[in-house]
């Protein structure tokens, strides 16, 4: 959604670098927001973080948070658990444009990015990066993550939680049909043929389940960047829904379930995908890698993982989170609230989060510590998603994000359902697309 001038905030534009170094002696000024701790008080942060995946994430964050406080008695970081990513991001929006306070940082979609800044509720990292010793910081995290991490040529994000989707396939079914177990299928073209070896009549079992709700955009980059187009680049302005390589690649995921019979037809469910599989009524499924740690805990046969197959190549979307500062936040906060978010993308956070959660640790050096040596070491499945990285594209980002990912996901599930060819349905989502970002310039 847009925010006309009138209602962003009118929060004054001075440097950050002049903010933190005033912050320490200049007093507090009625009606200039909330008032500075009392001396000797902890300086408390108030941290939004988005429920999205199964598993004890609660716990998780809140443990984080409690080490972070006792080594920095100076700050109380509070957690709020604000719901799923969309919930989340509206009690922000909805805070911010009544004249109250945002939280002093909060994880919130990668591709949340434009939304933010174009409201004006978030600031530019890049003076805090260059005091963090600057490229040797961020060059640290991958490439790929960094992409919906930039916009502007200034970096506004900084990844967290971050994934791509993986493919998960039951050893126990494809050695029952008389594949090959410890190989996944590499093309389109394998993954379609293993999935009518694995699919069983009147739907008791089927080969592949792709979901198509909730995310539906998410997974079927997949398909498109495996044929060679994704369906946005880097302009905030502009997308390629209609291009012939995506409505081709539409074309294929709905053959999965018209034409090869190994896929569920109509809309498949997100959050019921992983018991599917677990359960073993899908050998086959693609999902993101934050599944990673619960599928391995209630799967009762061995689970493989491999790239997203391609029609023409490898390749997948990045996916998840960011960390982002706000720019109503008190100087003393903006400070604390960024070392607190510089604690948790350290290489052993995230290190210790790609194990407790199954997320790809965004740090490369988080892979060299030896806590992740030794988990990969017995968990070799966690290096699927970050070797595949390196086929790894930009996640839909554009202005209005919200709306143009509302136009794209109802553009595809009405392919998926019959109501559209995938030709017209992507013709339509280009011309609704385009009706709305003509109004930006990147």
């Amino acid at each position: 959604m847009r925010h006309p001038v009138s209602a962003r905030s009118r929060w004054l534009a001075i440097p950050l670098a002049a903010l933190l170094a005033l912050s320490a002696c200049a007093p507090a000024q009625p009606g200039t927001g909330p008032a500075a701790p009392a001396a000797g008080a902890p300086v408390e942060v108030s941290f939004f973080y988005p429920i999205a995946v199964g598993g004890p994430i609660t716990k998780i964050i809140d443990g984080y948070a409690e080490e972070f406080n006792k080594a920095n008695p100076d700050i109380k970081v509070v957690p709020t658990f604000a719901g799923s990513y969309a919930d989340t991001l509206t009690k922000i929006q909805t805070t911010l444009e009544g004249g109250g306070a945002p939280p002093d940082t909060a994880v919130l979609l990668s591709i949340d990015l434009y939304t933010l800044k174009d409201a004006d509720y978030i600031i530019p990292l890049d003076q805090l990066v260059a005091a963090a010793g600057g490229q040797a910081f961020i060059g640290d995290f991958y490439d790929a993550f960094m992409l919906n991490s930039k916009a502007g040529g200034q970096v506004w994000g900084i990844p967290f939680q971050r994934s791509t989707p993986v493919l998960y396939f039951n050893k126990d079914h494809f050695k029952e049909s008389g594949l090959n177990p410890d190989q996944a299928p590499r093309t389109w073209a394998e993954m379609v043929a293993a999935a009518k070896k694995l699919t069983k009549p009147d739907g008791q079992r089927w080969g592949l389940e792709i979901p198509s709700d909730g995310f539906p955009y998410w997974l079927f980059q997949g398909v498109a960047i495996g044929n060679g187009q994704n369906v946005v680049g880097d302009a905030g302005n502009k997308v390629s829904f209609d291009h012939p390589a995506v409505v081709e690649a539409v074309q294929a995921w709905v053959d999965l379930s018209t034409k090869d019979k190994v896929a569920p037809q109509g809309i498949v469910q997100w959050a019921t995908t992983p018991n599917d599989f677990t359960s073993g009524k899908a050998s086959m499924v693609w999902h993101t890698t934050g599944s990673l740690t619960n599928i391995l805990k209630e799967a009762k046969f061995p689970v493989g993982v491999g790239f997203l197959p391609g029609l023409k190549q490898p390749g997948a979307p990045t996916g998840g989170g960011n960390f982002y500062l706000f720019k109503k936040t008190p100087p003393e906060k903006q400070r604390a609230a960024w070392k607190f978010v510089q604690f948790m993308t350290s290489p052993e956070m995230q290190a210790r989060w790609g194990i407790d959660t199954g997320y790809v640790a965004a740090r490369k050096s988080a892979w060299t510590t030896k806590a992740m040596q030794d988990y990969t070491a017995k968990t070799p499945q966690v290096l699927v998603a970050r070797e595949q990285l390196q086929h790894a594209r930009k996640e839909l980002a554009t202005h209005s994000g919200p709306e143009i990912v509302k136009i794209f996901g109802n553009g595809l599930q009405a392919a998926l359902t019959g109501k559209k060819s995938p030709q017209q349905a992507m013709a339509d989502a280009q011309r609704d697309a385009e009706k709305i970002l003509s109004q930006f310039k990147d």
